[in-house]
Parts: C-alpha cells; sequence; structure tokens
C-alpha cells in the first residue's frame, strides 16, 4: 500500500514518528487558530500574502506552481477567511442601532457549501483528468510524480459528485456560544452528520491516493484525520471549519517546505497496487451511494427540501450540536 524510502535511511520506526508529530502538529495548530481569534486573522490573512510573495520569488523555482496545487491552497485559505469572517464581524446599523452579525445574514451562509464544493470539484476534475490521461502509468508533467490511471479515478469520481449532491442544510450553520471552557465561537453546522464526514473522508483519501500517491501518507491520512477527531471530540460541530483550516495550514508548508514529502527519509509513495487503488476508490463509492439513499430517504420521510432547510433534525447528533450554538 505505502512505500517508505529505506535507502534515505528511513526505519517504520521514524516514519509513523513523524506521521504522529505532522498529526499533533496539525491538531494543536487547529485548536490555537480557532480559539485565538487574532492568531486565526494572522494565519489565514497575513501569513499567506507573505509567503506568495516568497513563493513566486525566492522560492519560484522549487514550490508547486501547477494549477491543482495553487487552487488548492487559495480556496482553502478562502474559506478560512470567510469563516472567520461568519464567526467574527459584526456591526450597528446607522439607522437603528440595532447590532447585526455576518453569521446572521442569510447570503452568508451560501458561502460554506460553495467552497467546500468547490474543493470536491477541484479534486473530481483531477480524478478523471488522471483516469483518461494516464491510463496506465505516467509521469505528471506538473508534478515530476508517477500516477497510475485506472478504472478506480472514475469510480472514486463519481464518489465525489455523490459527496457534492448529499450537502445539506446549510442555512442552519450558526456559532457556538461562549462558555468558560470554550470562547471559540466556532462555525457549527448541525445538519452534517458524522456519516457524511466518514463518506467525504473516504473519497478524499482514495483522491489523494489514486492521484497524489507521493503525498497520501500525509496529506491524505495524517490531513483528513487531524479534523475529524477534532470534530468528533473537542470541536464538535464544526468540521468543515477544522478540515479549512488544517488543509491551508499544511498546503502553505507543502508549498514552502516541498522538499520534506517529495524527498529524503520522511517521503513516503504508493506500492501502485492495484488491487488497494481500485479496492479504496470503490468502497468510497459504496459509503457515497448508502449516504445518497439515506439523504434521499430522509426527504421522503419528511418531505423537506435537503438543499433549502435541514433534514436530519430529529437524529441525536443533529440535536447536541444544536445545543452548542448560541
Amino acid at each position: 500500500m505505502f512505500a517508505f524510502n529505506y535507502s534515505e535511511g528511513a526505519t517504520v520506526l521514524s516514519v509513523w514518528g513523524i506521521w504522529i508529530l505532522v498529526f499533533a502538529i496539525l491538531f494543536r495548530l487547529n485548536e490555537i487558530t480557532r480559539k485565538r481569534k487574532y492568531v486565526g486573522f494572522f494565519c489565514f490573512v497575513i501569513l499567506p500574502i507573505i509567503l506568495s510573495v516568497i513563493w513566486f520569488t525566492v522560492l519560484r523555482d522549487t514550490t508547486y506552481r501547477d494549477w491543482f496545487h495553487l487552487a488548492k491552497v487559495y480556496s482553502a485559505t478562502a474559506g478560512c477567511i470567510g469563516f472567520w469572517c461568519i464567526r467574527h464581524v459584526k456591526g450597528k446599523n446607522k439607522v437603528t442601532g440595532k447590532e447585526w452579525r455576518l453569521s446572521e445574514m442569510k447570503w452568508a451562509l451560501y458561502f460554506p457549501p460553495l467552497i467546500l464544493a468547490i474543493n470536491i470539484l477541484e479534486a473530481v476534475v483531477r480524478d478523471f483528468q488522471v483516469g483518461m490521461q494516464y491510463r496506465g502509468g505516467g509521469v505528471l508533467a506538473d508534478e515530476a510524480m508517477y500516477v497510475l490511471g485506472g478504472p478506480w479515478n472514475f469510480i472514486n469520481g463519481i464518489a465525489g459528485i455523490l459527496n457534492i449532491i448529499t450537502i445539506t442544510g446549510w442555512l442552519g450553520i450558526c456559532i457556538r456560544k461562549d462558555t468558560l471552557k470554550d470562547k471559540s465561537r466556532d462555525m457549527l453546522w448541525p445538519d452534517m452528520m458524522w456519516f457524511w464526514i466518514i463518506a467525504y473522508d473516504l473519497w478524499n483519501f482514495a483522491y489523494t491516493y489514486n492521484c497524489l500517491p507521493g503525498h497520501a501518507w500525509y496529506c491524505g491520512f495524517a490531513l483528513l484525520l487531524a479534523p475529524t477527531i477534532c470534530a468528533f471530540t473537542v470541536g464538535k460541530g464544526a468540521w468543515l471549519q477544522h478540515r479549512a483550516q488544517t488543509l491551508a495550514l499544511w498546503c502553505m508548508f507543502a508549498q514552502t517546505f516541498p522538499g520534506f514529502i517529495d524527498k529524503g527519509a520522511f517521503a513516503v509513495t504508493s506500492t501502485y497496487n492495484t488491487v488497494p487503488l481500485f479496492l479504496f476508490s470503490l468502497v468510497s463509492l459504496l459509503f457515497n451511494i448508502g449516504v445518497f439513499i439515506y439523504m434521499i430517504y430522509k426527504k421522503i420521510k419528511t418531505q423537506r427540501n435537503p438543499y433549502s432547510s435541514e433534514l436530519y433534525t430529529n437524529l441525536y447528533k443533529y440535536k447536541e450540536v444544536k445545543g452548542l450554538s448560541e
């Protein structure tokens, strides 16, 4: 499934140790940026500006400059900025003197599902591209990474489309209330259920294993696990916010230090075995089909439109997250 770079001095213990370190750092940085308002502003507004100048000047010959990596880092960062604004931007109406919050503006709540769908669609396009252009194997022209295209790309691409279709209840997005233990004002999405998150994780892991085999150990494993564990524990209900923040932080790191995952003892690649390639994509598709069928079932049973109202309001996990909101 994965091949460690033993010729460069890697050992099972050292590579797993670095994986654990990457996971722990991502988890911790997400905690800091979600709980400290202005640290989040610096990390997702000021820092990307500084790094962009460095990427296109000092590091122009070493950083990733292909369309996909640039689209991913800037779309993830755009999501973080938008979510930060939804959580924290407020003001007063000059005429009435009444306080308003961006999170209360209906039009603002269309941004989270839009940026999420765009990010998924970027990867779906890449899956189809690899499946068509690199069928039988080939080196990506823009990344110097070997990929093995095949039916698994199309299977997982369809799973990604289903993952977009099953995004529901975004008009129910709300803000976490302040407590003594948590003043993060997380952006909660009660209708984004655990089964949709798992469907996303399965799809995204299969995508990275298909199209970014040299990065899947970190960005398809540690990077997916960090926001999911946070969303199921200390940061319940705010998976999308956690996902955007960890993704943006990782992409900024990878753009700045591409050698960490591409060269040396800590580089981990795929074995290019067609069995796991096919199996991961098939599991991804089957699970996403299951979520799609359940969404249709709930729509028929509740007579609710999943895109204009919340669909899973009777489920315990929905009520648990909703209870955390203002």
